[in-house]
C-alpha cells in the first residue's frame, strides 16, 4: 500500500510541471521498482549571443536595423543595378567599413563571453561515483550526481548539502557573485543523512527551477532498509547555489538539483537591453529631415528635367542623339531611374562618415574617464570603469538622480552608540567618543546615573549574544589577515584596541549583515561575550567570566516583510526563551504597551539622531507553548506548496506577549564628502531623490545630514502613519492629502523665473516630499483605474515641485518603477541610477545611465552599471565636469557634420540647372 502510494508521487511527479524528483546518486530506490531516470539539462552555461554558423546572418541582421546602415546598403544596390552618376565604390566602402568594424567589435565580445563560458564549463570537479572519486568537467555534472567541493572553490551547479567537514554540520558560503553580499552566510547539512554517501539510499523531490535567490522548497525521502522512509524538509538553508564560494570549511559534499541553464544563477542572468542615449535618437530624426530634402531635392530635378525636355529641340540637340535602344524604353520606367540617379548624386547629404566619427568620439572619449586622476582610490587601488561608451553625453543631461542610502550616501560600516535598557540609558564612555558633551532630554532620560536591575541587564545582554546568526571565525596561524580580510575590516567597527578583552585579538566574526556584529560587539563591551555555536549549542562568557550554555531549537529568520527575527532556546536549567529584535515597528504591537511608552523616547530620539534602532524583546516559553511551536514550525517546513505563508502563520503565533527589554543604536557613517556632492547636484539643477529599504526617521536624518533637505525646508510627509491619522479610510485620506500638498506645492508655489536658481530665489519656499513602500503601492495600484492614473498625476506633480524626495521602506522592484514612472513623465527627463548593492540592480538597469559604486556590498551592482565610481564623491566630477564636455562636444561635432554636408551638397543641386539636368557630377564639371 505505502509502495504504491509513494509510486503515484514518485512516478506522477515526472508528469506533473510543479515539481521534481532526483535519485541521489542515481540508485534506484527500494520503493520504485521500474527506475526510469528521468531527463534534465546538462551542466553547461551559455551565456554568448552567437556561434560560428549563425554570425554572420545573426550580427548583418542586427546591424542592419538601424536606419541609417538600412539606408545606405539602398543606395549602394541603386548605384550597382542602375547608371548612376558615381561609382557604388563611394557609398560601398564606407558601409563595408562600418559594418566589419561593428562586426569585429561584437565579435570579439561574444569570443570573450565563449572563453569565460569555457573557463566555467571545463572546470575540473570531483564526483562520487561507485564509491569512487572522478575527476570530471564541470558540464558533464547531471543532475543526481554527488559532487565533493573544497575550500575557496565555487560550487558547479545548485547542491544540496548533504555531508560537511564541520563537527556542527554547517558550512559557510559567500554568495559576492550573486547578490554582491560579502559576508558569510551559513548552510546546513540534510539532518540525520548517513555518514557514507555509498549507503545512502534517498530521492529529492523540488520545485522546478525558478529565478528567486532566496527560494526553495523541497523534501527528502530517505530509505533504510524495509523501514518506512524518513521525510526532511529541504529550504534554501540546504541549498548552495552555483557561482557562490566556499568558506571556511575544509570540503562538503552535495547532490545536484539543477544544473546549467536550470540554475539560479544562471535564470538570474538578464542579458542588458541597448541603452541608446538621446543624442542618438535626435540623429535620427535629423536623418528623417534630411532624407525629406533629399527626395525633394531629386522630384524637383527630375520634373525639371522632364518640363525642360518637353520642348521641341531640347530633348535630342544634334550633338546628343538618342540610340535606338533609348527610345524603347517605357517613359515611366526612364523617370524612375532618372529619379534614382538623382537620389545618388545628391545622397551626400546624409553623413555615412559622421556615423564612424561619432562612434570613435565616444570609444576614444570613454578614455578620458578611466584616465581621469581624481577617480583613483588608493583604498581599493582602482579608478573608475566604463562599461558602455554610448552614453557619455547623457551624463551631462541627467536632470534626476536616483541615489540608494545604505553603502552609497553611508558607508555601511556600523559602530554600537548606545543601548537603553528598561527605559535606561546605557553610553559607553570611551575617551574618543564625541558625545562626551551631549546634553541629554529631560524626562526619563535624564536619570543617567541610575540603571535598570541587574538581572534585566543580563538578560538584555543575553539577547544580544544569542539573537543573532553571527559565527566566531577561528584565528589561523599565520594571524588574523590571513583570513579573507574581514576580520580587519570588523576589528574597525570602533572597539578600541586598549579597551577591548584579550579575547577580542584572537576572534573575529562572520555574519549575514553588519549590524549584527556591531551588536555582539556592543554587548562584548559590557562584559558578555559570545564564544561561538558548536552543534547546536551556544556558548556565553557572562561577567562572571562563567560560560553559560544554551541550546538552540530554532531560528526563526529575519525577513524584510516581519522586519524581526527571532531565536528560541533552552538554558541548562530548562526554561525555553523565544528572544526577539526587530523594527520598532514590528515589536511594540506585540509586547505589552505599558513598556513601550519608557522605551518609545529613546527610539525615536535616537532615530532623529540618525542611528538604526533595533528593539529587544523576550519571552518565557512553557512547555505546551513549546510543544505546539515546535509541532507547527516543522510542519510548515514540510510543506511544498506555501511554505512561506504557512511559516509566517506559526512566526506571528509564536511572537505575540513578549516582553520589552530595551533598545539599541547603531550609528552608519557617512560617505566622505556626500554632502557637498549633493549640495554641487542640487545647485546645478538636478533633482535628487534618494530610494532606500530603511526606516523613515532613520533616512530621514541622512537626508539632513547630506544637505538634502535644510532646516527651513518643509517637509510633506505621504506615508501610513500620516494616513491613519484623519481615522477615515486609507483611500479617502490619500486622496485629500494628495489634493492638499498638490495645492501647496504646485498651485500656491509662485512661477519659478527662468535663470533664477535656488539660492538667489530662498524667500520661495522649499519643499521636502517623503513617501513609503505600502502607500507608494497604494498610489501606483490604484483599485478604480480612472483614479489611478490621476493620483500617479497628482503624486508626480508634487514630486517635480519638490527640492528633494525621499522613498523610504521600498521593495527593489518598487525602486525600479519610481524610476519608470519618471522616465516616462512629461518631457521624458534623463534620469541617472546610482547605487552599490544587488538589490539596487533592478533600478541601475531601468535608469538612462546606470552607476555602480565599488563599495563592500560586491561587485553585482557594477557589473549591471554603465559606469562604476569608487566612491559618491566621484559623481560631481562625473557629471558637471566631464558629463558637461562630452555632451558639447558631441553636440558641435554633430551640427557641424550636417552644416558640412548641407554646404557640400547644395552647390550640385545648383549646378543641376545649368548642365541640363543630366545628373552631372560637379567635381567632373570644370574638367570641361
Amino acid at each position: 500500500m505505502l509502495r504504491r502510494g509513494l509510486n503515484r508521487l514518485l512516478g506522477g511527479d515526472e508528469r506533473r510541471v510543479d515539481s521534481r524528483t532526483i535519485y541521489v546518486g542515481h540508485r534506484p530506490c527500494p520503493a520504485s521498482e521500474p527506475f526510469i531516470p528521468p531527463k534534465f539539462c546538462d551542466n553547461r552555461i551559455v551565456s554568448s549571443k552567437y556561434t560560428v554558423w549563425n554570425f554572420l546572418p545573426k550580427n548583418l541582421f542586427e546591424q542592419f536595423r538601424r536606419i541609417a546602415n538600412f539606408y545606405f546598403l539602398i543606395i549602394f544596390l541603386v548605384q550597382v543595378i542602375v547608371d548612376t552618376p558615381t561609382s557604388p565604390v563611394t557609398s560601398g566602402l564606407p558601409l563595408f567599413f562600418v559594418i566589419t568594424v561593428t562586426a569585429i567589435k561584437q565579435g570579439y565580445e561574444d569570443w570573450l563571453r565563449h572563453k569565460a563560458d569555457n573557463e566555467v564549463n571545463k572546470y575540473p570537479v570531483t564526483v562520487l561515483e561507485d564509491g569512487r572519486r572522478i575527476r570530471k568537467e564541470s558540464e558533464k555534472i547531471k543532475v543526481g550526481d554527488v559532487v565533493q567541493v573544497e575550500e575557496d572553490e565555487t560550487f558547479p551547479c545548485d547542491l544540496i548539502l548533504l555531508q560537511s567537514s564541520r563537527d556542527d554540520d554547517t558550512c559557510f558560503v559567500t554568495t559576492a557573485s550573486l547578490d554582491g553580499e560579502s559576508n558569510h552566510k551559513t548552510h546546513y547539512t540534510v539532518p540525520d543523512t548517513e555518514k557514507d554517501l555509498e549507503s545512502l539510499n534517498a530521492t529529492i523531490e523540488c520545485e522546478q527551477p525558478q529565478p528567486d535567490l532566496y527560494k526553495f522548497v523541497g523534501r527528502m525521502h530517505i530509505y533504510k532498509n524495509n523501514q518506512e522512509p524518513a521525510v526532511r524538509s529541504l529550504g534554501p538553508e540546504n541549498l548552495l547555489l552555483k557561482g557562490a564560494t566556499l568558506k571556511n570549511t575544509q570540503k562538503i559534499c552535495g547532490v545536484a538539483v539543477y544544473t546549467g541553464m536550470e540554475t539560479k544563477m544562471a535564470l538570474n542572468y538578464q542579458g542588458k537591453s541597448q541603452k541608446r542615449s538621446v543624442v542618438e535618437k535626435s540623429i535620427n530624426a535629423f536623418l528623417l529631415v534630411y532624407l525629406c530634402i533629399l527626395v525633394s531635392k531629386a522630384l524637383v530635378c527630375t520634373t525639371l528635367k522632364y518640363v525642360w525636355q518637353s520642348k521641341p529641340g531640347q530633348d535630342e540637340p544634334w550633338y546628343n542623339e538618342k540610340t535606338q535602344r533609348e527610345k524603347d524604353t517605357n517613359l515611366y520606367l526612364k523617370m524612375f531611374t532618372d529619379f534614382l540617379s538623382f537620389m545618388v548624386l545628391f545622397n551626400f547629404i546624409i553623413p555615412v562618415s559622421m556615423y564612424v566619427t561619432v562612434e570613435m568620439q565616444k570609444f576614444l572619449g570613454s578614455f578620458f574617464i578611466t584616465w581621469d586622476k581624481d577617480f583613483f582610490d588608493p583604498e581599493i587601488k582602482e579608478g573608475a570603469l566604463v562599461n558602455t561608451s554610448d552614453l557619455n553625453e547623457e551624463l551631462g543631461q541627467v536632470e534626476y538622480v536616483f541615489t540608494d542610502k545604505t553603502g552609497t550616501l553611508t558607508q555601511n560600516n556600523m559602530e554600537f552608540i548606545e543601548c537603553c535598557i528598561d527605559g535606561f540609558q546605557y553610553k559607553y564612555r570611551d575617551a574618543s567618543s564625541e558625545l562626551d558633551g551631549f546634553c541629554v532630554t529631560d524626562g526619563p532620560v535624564s536619570k543617567l546615573q541610575q540603571k535598570a536591575g541587574r538581572e534585566k541587564e543580563e538578560l538584555f545582554l543575553r539577547a544580544l549574544c544569542l539573537c543573532h546568526t553571527v559565527q566566531v571565525k577561528e584565528s589561523t596561524e599565520q594571524g588574523q589577515d590571513q583570513v579573507d580580510g574581514l576580520t580587519d575590516q570588523l576589528d574597525g567597527l570602533g572597539v578600541d584596541g586598549e579597551l577591548s578583552q584579550p579575547q577580542e585579538q584572537q576572534r573575529g566574526f562572520i555574519a549575514s549583515s553588519p549590524d549584527e556584529i556591531a551588536l555582539v560587539k556592543g554587548a562584548m563591551r559590557y562584559g558578555f561575550t559570545f564564544l561561538g555555536l558548536e552543534s547546536k549549542t551556544m556558548k556565553i562568557l557572562n561577567r562572571n567570566n562563567d560560560v553559560e550554555k544554551y541550546e538552540l531549537l530554532h531560528v526563526l529568520n529575519f525577513d524584510p516583510v516581519r522586519r524581526r527575527m527571532s531565536v528560541i532556546v533552552r538554558s541548562t536549567s530548562g526554561d525555553t526563551l523565544l528572544f526577539c529584535k526587530g523594527a520598532d515597528s514590528s515589536i511594540f504591537p506585540r509586547v505589552r504597551q505599558e513598556e513601550v511608552e519608557r522605551i518609545r523616547m529613546h527610539v525615536e530620539r535616537n532615530a532623529t539622531e540618525g542611528y538604526r534602532t533595533l528593539c529587544v524583546a523576550y519571552k518565557h516559553l512553557s512547555a505546551v507553548e513549546y510543544a505546539q511551536a515546535d509541532a507547527g514550525l516543522r510542519e510548515a517546513r514540510l510543506a511544498l506548496q506555501d511554505r512561506e505563508e504557512k511559516l509566517m502563520a506559526v512566526y506571528n503565533q509564536v511572537e505575540t506577549g513578549m516582553s520589552l527589554i530595551g533598545a539599541t543604536a547603531v550609528e552608519d557613517r557617512l560617505q566622505e564628502e556626500a554632502a557637498e556632492t549633493m549640495e554641487a547636484l542640487q545647485g546645478a539643477g538636478i533633482k535628487v531623490w534618494v530610494l532606500t529599504g530603511d526606516k523613515m526617521e532613520t533616512a530621514k536624518s541622512t537626508c539632513y545630514a547630506c544637505r538634502l533637505f535644510q532646516r527651513n525646508t518643509e517637509l510633506l510627509e505621504l506615508t501610513v502613519r500620516t494616513l491613519e491619522d484623519g481615522g477615515r479610510r486609507r483611500e479617502e485620506r490619500l486622496h485629500e492629502l494628495l489634493l492638499e500638498y498638490h495645492k501647496k506645492a504646485v498651485q500656491d508655489a509662485p512661477p519659478v523665473k527662468a535663470g533664477v536658481t535656488r539660492s538667489w530665489s530662498s524667500a520661495n519656499q522649499d519643499y521636502g516630499f517623503i513617501v513609503d513602500g505600502a502607500t507608494l503601492s497604494m498610489v501606483l495600484n490604484s483599485s478604480s483605474d480612472s483614479n489611478s492614473s490621476r493620483y500617479k498625476n497628482l503624486f508626480l506633480q508634487i514630486c517635480q515641485n519638490c527640492t528633494a524626495v525621499l522613498c523610504c521602506r521600498m521593495a527593489p522592484l518598487q525602486k525600479a518603477q519610481i524610476v519608470k514612472m519618471v522616465k516616462n513623465s512629461k518631457g521624458n527627463p534623463i534620469t541617472l541610477s546610482i547605487g552599490d548593492g544587488a538589490n539596487d540592480v533592478s533600478m541601475i538597469l531601468e535608469a538612462h545611465v546606470g552607476i555602480g559604486i565599488k563599495g563592500k556590498e560586491g561587485r553585482q551592482a557594477v557589473r549591471n552599471s554603465d559606469y562604476a565610481i569608487p566612491k559618491l564623491k566621484h559623481l560631481k566630477k562625473l557629471l558637471l565636469a566631464h558629463g558637461h564636455l562630452y555632451y558639447v562636444r558631441i553636440a558641435h561635432l554633430v551640427q557641424y557634420f550636417f552644416y558640412k554636408n548641407l554646404c557640400f551638397i547644395l552647390p550640385q543641386f545648383l549646378y543641376q540647372f545649368f548642365c541640363g539636368y543630366s545628373q552631372q557630377p560637379l567635381g567632373a564639371a570644370h574638367l570641361h
